[in-house]
């Protein structure tokens, strides 16, 4: 049987080749803290102790956790179940569930929250807005709790059912725990987007922080409430990175020796997997088959008036573009970081990594915001650029690809690598012979999920795009905006099938490579 080690490095002292692109990393990520900051104290610190302390922004405060915390906890049940049954049991079609259950990232909260919305106008306020952000968000627990579980050995199970356990208390006491991390981390990135949503909560009429964040800053009244309530977001950003920290615990397990995991055997649920499959598929007929239903149902309706094929093309191609851009840029920062983070676990990693979250937790909005004030005031030539947005991008989903780096480096054996340096390699030979190639389908996971984010990113877009240039998101949102539904519809129906062919590819190649 192979053993079983914890990592080891993290008391090594972490070379400078990771810290300064990790810093770097960091220093984007907490860019758009100067603009709040500056914006916040423009009228002094009693107008910030006012505005902290007021009876509405309590209440403010109140509702987006409670909306917050009812979304985390929904989308760690389904995710974390949908994962245990596509990965672990024998539910039927369950290779085709793994991959469609990833789906839902390429539905934006703003068009899933118009198909309710659309179908039923009561179902607005505090459940619509949960039901629609836990459909949407849900991948995020998914995605890197099947990724850590494909990697599971199976020897620690075979060993507590041996000892008698029966095959629910082996999934609560063995699996489950060694999944831990990559749960926490999906929790976290869940919390800090239902905390920063704009689009479902405001299709929804459910008054959170972000809905009131953007009304100030739209109407150009009193941007420094404004800014006041996002530095409060910052701070709740902070304890739920430091929540999720303490869930996460110590590293999981490594396996090393005995050459690669042998396969792992589904649990047989017999008669119960055909009710067990009703889980995953009524997941996908609420995230994916009702929105998607309601947006062709609105695209045929738009066919009789006629579509604008050329404005359509010219804004897919745009789409692709900075979105792809941003998904580069994003990954050349999260790699040095998540494997810093991974690796070394001193208070300076630690920071470094935590920082990147706090902007995640930030309207985006508010960041779009802060990059026009920098673009304007200090990298004035690359204002309203593609670079430009592609930087933006890297700040709202450097968590994204962190996580999913982080995650999947914890769990490659550090003793490869010590291996590797035994053998006459260096740090960059380990790197990229051993550290990299395991890592591989967390950095396939992480590039996925930023693309997808990229492509459906609405308020950074709309203020940082260059001029001419619309992308399908845009157009989405200027027509639905004015209540052309079908006219919307195209450009919806467009980036539905544009983001679920990356998410079916990557999903293949991480199995594949897993």
């Amino acid at each position: 049987m192979a053993s079983v080690v914890r990592p080891t490095a993290g008391r090594a002292r972490a070379p400078l080749s990771l810290v300064i692109p990790a810093a770097a990393a960091a220093a984007v990520a907490l860019l758009p803290l100067w603009y709040l900051f500056a914006r916040a104290l423009e009228q002094g610190f009693a107008r910030v102790w006012e505005e902290v302390w007021s009876a509405q922004t309590a209440g403010l405060l109140f509702r987006s956790l409670g909306l917050t915390a009812a979304v985390t906890a929904l989308c760690l049940l389904v995710g974390m179940a949908c994962a245990l049954l596509v990965v672990r049991s024998d539910v039927p079609g369950r290779r085709t569930f793994e991959v469609l259950l990833a789906i839902p990232l390429a539905i934006p909260s703003f068009v899933a929250a118009f198909a309710w919305v659309s179908w039923r106008p009561s179902i607005g306020g505090f459940w619509g807005a949960t039901l629609v952000l836990t459909l949407v968000s849900y991948p995020f627990v998914y995605l890197p709790v099947v990724a850590a579980l494909r990697r599971l050995d199976p020897a620690q199970e075979e060993v507590a059912r041996s000892l008698g356990h029966s095959s629910a208390r082996t999934v609560l006491t063995v699996t489950i725990p060694q999944v831990r991390g990559a749960a926490a981390a999906g929790a976290l990135l869940v919390a800090l987007y239902a905390l920063s949503d704009f689009g479902a909560v405001g299709t929804m009429r459910y008054e959170a922080f972000t809905w009131v964040i953007y009304g100030a800053f739209r109407a150009g009244f009193d941007p420094s409430r404004a800014a006041v309530l996002a530095c409060i977001l910052v701070v709740v950003a902070l304890a739920f990175v430091w929540a999720e920290a303490v869930v996460r615990g110590r590293p999981a397990n490594a396996r090393i020796g005995g050459g690669s995991p042998r396969p792992q055997t589904p649990i047989r649920l017999g008669a119960w997997r055909w009710v067990a499959a009703l889980v995953p598929a009524g997941v996908l007929a609420l995230a994916v088959v009702f929105p998607a239903g309601s947006v062709v149902f609105w695209f045929r309706r738009g066919l009789s008036a006629g579509i604008e094929w050329s404005s359509l093309f010219e804004a897919l191609g745009s789409t692709l573009a900075v979105a792809g851009l941003g998904a580069l840029v994003t990954m050349l920062l999260a790699v040095p970081l998540g494997i810093l983070s991974a690796r070394y676990h001193g208070r300076g990693a630690q920071l470094l990594e935590r920082s990147v979250y706090i902007a995640h937790g930030l309207p985006g909005i508010v960041v779009a915001l802060s990059l026009v004030f920098v673009g304007v005031t200090v990298l004035r030539p690359l204002y309203q650029s593609t670079p430009m947005l592609a930087l933006a991008y890297a700040v709202l989903f450097l968590p994204l690809a962190v996580g999913s780096v982080r995650a999947s480096v914890e769990q490659s054996p550090v003793a490869l690598e010590e291996v590797g340096h035994s053998l006459g390699r260096g740090r960059f030979g380990v790197l990229t012979r051993i550290t990299l190639p395991l890592a591989a389908p967390g950095i396939a996971a992480g590039t996925a999920l930023v693309l997808l984010a990229a492509m459906k990113e609405l308020p950074a877009t709309l203020l940082l795009h260059p001029t001419g240039m619309e992308t399908l998101a845009m157009s989405v949102w200027s027509d639905t905006g004015v209540g052309r539904y079908a006219a919307a519809a195209p450009a919806a129906l467009a980036l539905i099938v544009l983001s679920t062919i990356p998410t079916w590819i990557l999903t293949r190649a991480s199995r594949r490579i897993g």
